[in-house]
């Protein structure tokens, strides 16, 4: 196995206008995605971020430092091609959204996950006008198709950049109506993402946290987070 990684070679990053959006330029030259495809992003913003994550490699380049592009070209590569698809299986987790199988026991733990998730499925209701049924235990009951179409049709008017950033949001988090709840700030994010987390910070509380599933979960909430600070960019206006 090859040890090689790519070098920087360009002295400075910076944006350009182009057609659809704009671009990122490393001296002269236009970033492009693996696949070879143009960077177009669809906001200044997300041009800035991502020229700012160009900018600060020093040495060798290291993809885990630069989530702004990895989403892009996400976005370009795999969304684009295969929208539906994507939108499919996004869709799903609304069939096994983890906000709703319930604990039977112990009482305490019912009467966080009623109190941190009743509202939010709540909140589906009136916004995304989707009703998903809570179910005690985890074997799978299927959700009303009515209501899963109803978000489904959601997911897929979400156009390629939004929906890179959606993908992060729901898998990491296994719930449909948290992604949702993100893309449009119903709640500060760290509520959210604590939302997701509640059964495992439950199982912290009564035997002790272990370091590497906290280790673990840094990671996911900082990919929590910069998935929604990705969609900011996306509809920045400035």
């Amino acid at each position: 196995m090859s040890d090689w990684k790519a070098k920087r070679f360009w002295k400075a990053a910076s944006i350009a206008p182009v057609d659809g959006g704009y671009t990122v330029l490393l001296d002269a030259r236009p970033v492009r995605t693996p696949i070879k495809a143009e960077l177009t992003l669809p906001s200044e913003r997300l041009a800035q971020a991502i020229a700012a994550e160009w900018d600060a490699q020093d040495g060798e380049i290291d993809p885990l430092t630069m989530p702004y592009t990895r989403a892009a070209n996400a976005a370009l590569d795999k969304v684009t091609p295969q929208h539906a698809e994507v939108a499919d299986m996004l869709a799903a987790y609304g069939d096994a959204d983890l906000l709703c199988y319930r604990a039977d026991t112990p009482a305490e733990l019912v009467a966080r996950q009623n109190a941190i998730w009743n509202p939010l499925l709540d909140w589906a209701e009136r916004d995304l006008g989707a009703r998903l049924a809570p179910r005690t235990g985890v074997i799978h009951a299927p959700q009303d198709p009515a209501q899963l179409a109803a978000l489904r049709a959601q997911v897929h008017a979400l156009d390629p950049f939004s929906m890179a950033a959606f993908h992060d949001l729901v898998t990491l988090s296994g719930s449909l109506v948290i992604g949702f709840a993100a893309l449009r700030n119903h709640l500060p994010l760290p509520d959210l993402w604590a939302a997701s987390r509640l059964d495992e910070t439950w199982q912290e509380e009564q035997w002790g946290a272990d370091d590497e599933a906290t280790a673990h979960a840094q990671i996911k909430r900082r990919a929590f987070e910069d998935a929604h600070s990705f969609y900011q960019l996306v509809h920045a206006k400035h």
